[in-house]
């Protein structure tokens, strides 16, 4: 690959640039998997730091690279099954997003988290407008 192109910037199997292997989007080596493609074999990281990364040219971006992190597969470790104790903290969790901390209303949505509570509460004079 010559180094102009946008894959010879990409391009770092030995990580002496980028500080990790780093490949051309979609050209990882077998062996290499994102957080996403170990869930849908239902893997976990398990612990172990990013082994590479692809990266791609990105123009909406401030570095001009869009980057995902490659986990060994070979390393990785089967999902934790969901417990009974593990949904009640999660629905718990959820109902915390739904429920605004000032009037403490539970409403079928998550709260904004830039405005921190309800829509009501955070536009007061123009709900009583309405």
């Amino acid at each position: 690959m010559s180094t102009g192109s946008a894959y010879g910037k990409c391009y770092d199997p030995s990580g002496n640039r980028f500080g990790v292997p780093t490949f051309p989007w979609r050209f990882a080596p077998d062996g290499y998997a994102t957080r996403r493609q170990l869930r849908a074999a239902g893997l976990r990281p398990g612990g172990q730091p990013v082994a590479a990364q692809v990266m791609r040219r990105h123009r909406g971006r401030k570095s001009g690279f869009q980057v995902a992190y490659l986990y060994r597969v070979d390393r990785a470790r089967p999902v934790r099954p969901m417990t009974s104790r593990r949904w009640g903290a999660l629905a718990l969790a959820m109902l915390a997003r739904r429920t605004c901390p000032q009037c403490r209303i539970t409403y079928s949505y998550c709260i904004p988290t830039s405005l921190g509570v309800c829509v009501p509460c955070a536009y007061p004079e123009e709900q009583r407008a309405a």
